[in-house]
């Protein structure tokens, strides 16, 4: 049985914690750009939580952990609320740009405003446009026919961000060994 789809509203957001988390706080509510919207708050809540907790490596005990605990708890928020809109990858749905974007900004940092700007950048370039592995991944758990949303969606939903985020990692990381003469250097050595 097919159900129409639904759209995200703020009573849905407020009505069950997988819907607040996987419609990220309301910031998947953007009639506009929800994924850059979703991406935004990522960014502000990391800048908020990592200056609550300090330096050090307790806080990177603490991040890791909950970057750990966003993965899990994402598939889950994410397979229920696109369970609840009966779409399988609902734009609204930005869980996924957050926890990425959390990711990006633990595993880069310390960095500075500008350092994180291009990674905004360049992470929601691979996250729209999808790009060799971007799409590959983005298409691995796509819904087949006749088959219900399941954890796989969830899964999916979670992992072509993922992939995502690692593109952007290694584009920012060839961008600081070429700006230091590293590439160039270790090729012609």
């Amino acid at each position: 049985m097919s159900h129409a789809p639904r759209h995200a509203t703020v009573s849905m957001l407020v009505q069950n914690p997988a819907h607040f988390i996987a419609l990220g706080a309301g910031s998947g509510l953007s009639p506009k750009a929800p994924g850059t919207v979703g991406t935004l708050w990522g960014w502000a809540s990391f800048v908020v939580i990592q200056h609550g907790l300090g330096a050090g490596l307790q806080t990177d005990v603490i991040l890791a952990g909950l970057l750990a605990a966003g993965w899990l708890g994402g598939i889950w928020a994410c397979t229920h609320t696109a369970r609840s809109l009966h779409v399988a990858d609902p734009g609204s749905v930005v869980w996924d740009e957050i926890w990425a974007f959390w990711l990006i900004l633990w595993l880069m940092g310390p960095v500075d405003w500008v350092g994180q700007a291009l990674a905004f950048a360049a992470f929601r370039f691979f996250d729209a446009v999808k790009p060799g592995p971007v799409g590959w991944a983005d298409r691995l758990f796509k819904l087949r026919p006749g088959e219900a949303i399941g954890w796989r969606q969830g899964l999916g939903i979670m992992f072509d961000d993922l992939v995502a985020a690692l593109c952007t990692l290694v584009l920012l990381a060839l961008a600081v060994a070429v700006r230091q003469g590293g590439v160039s250097a270790g090729l012609l050595s």
